[in-house]
């Protein structure tokens, strides 16, 4: 028999790492969605983030000094991605899939050995997963702040030069845009959110794991498509910029729901990247479908 009171005790945890998750998504969002860049740094630079503000943290560096440190390694893991990309020319995947690689083994060369815990009891970590209810509300400290910056800095001249190279990067040079700079830029702004990100799930989890960050593309992309897919259904063409930013963060809080879900109802953990990938399947399906049925309602009222 199957404990729905199991399931409801388990859904705070599920929206406190679905809020971490979600600024993690925010930095996806930029490259997929803002850039049109595929970058698979993220994979390996959450790890990055985490273990920089662990090894801080233990080092008895202060965590705000951590987490700063841990945004700073995720920025320049993001502008890497972009010098193999613009300078040497090496397409976007690739040069994100290189520095995925190279970062596996600074990650261990910064921890040590392949994970390092730490401790809410010894350290003053600013979330943990023993005192949620707290995770829950310092998160979403950091979620209103970051998305505020992130609507000002779009909202200015550089930022609209991000912008435009991600629309049209043959119209943008055409006005004088340097594309190349751009696409550094953002991929910089990226990779410090998930670096930020890293370092957040380090300290909520207890721990940081040079593979902590695998798999993290996945549930990105699928923040971004489920809160893209359910906002469009709400909001349809009035969503502005604010509204896609939340909804990224609403898109990771209920992907997070759904594998507490899929684990409640006692299917095999091992299997839980093919349900990963099945949701994020589906969600993509289901704007393609949408059109595809709005398109043939058309095509059959003409005739």
């Amino acid at each position: 028999m199957l404990d729905i009171m199991a399931l409801f005790r388990a859904f705070p945890g599920a929206c406190a790492q679905g809020l971490v998750w979600g600024i993690m998504a925010l930095g996806v969002y930029i490259t997929y969605k803002l850039l049109d860049f595929a970058d698979l740094t993220v994979d390996s630079t959450l790890a990055t983030g985490g273990a920089v503000a662990v090894m801080l943290i233990l080092g008895g560096i202060p965590t705000p000094v951590a987490l700063l440190a841990a945004a700073a390694a995720g920025g320049l893991a993001g502008f890497i991605t972009g010098f193999l990309h613009t300078v040497l020319g090496i397409p976007d995947i690739l040069s994100g899939i290189l520095t995925q690689i190279a970062l596996y083994s600074v990650n261990l060369n910064i921890l040590g050995a392949s994970n390092k815990s730490v401790s809410v009891d010894q350290y003053s970590l600013v979330i943990s997963l023993r005192y949620i209810p707290r995770a829950v509300i310092v998160t979403l400290i950091f979620i209103i702040a970051l998305i505020g910056v992130l609507y000002w800095f779009f909202g200015t001249e550089y930022g609209f030069t991000i912008r435009s190279t991600g629309c049209n990067p043959h119209m943008s040079r055409a006005q004088g845009v340097n594309t190349n700079k751009a696409k550094v830029a953002a991929l910089i702004i990226s990779n410090a959110i998930v670096g930020l990100a890293g370092g957040l799930l380090a300290q909520y989890q207890g721990y940081a794991d040079v593979s902590m960050g695998r798999g993290a593309i996945v549930i990105g992309l699928a923040s971004v498509i489920i809160g893209q897919v359910l906002g469009e259904s709400v909001f349809g063409k009035r969503m502005n910029f604010i509204i896609r930013m939340l909804s990224v963060i609403l898109g990771a809080v209920i992907y997070y729901i759904v594998i507490t879900f899929v684990l409640w109802l006692g299917l095999p953990s091992e299997d839980m990247k093919l349900f990963s990938a099945i949701v994020v399947a589906v969600f993509l399906a289901v704007p393609y479908l949408r059109g595809k049925a709005k398109s043939s309602f058309r095509k059959g009222g003409n005739r």
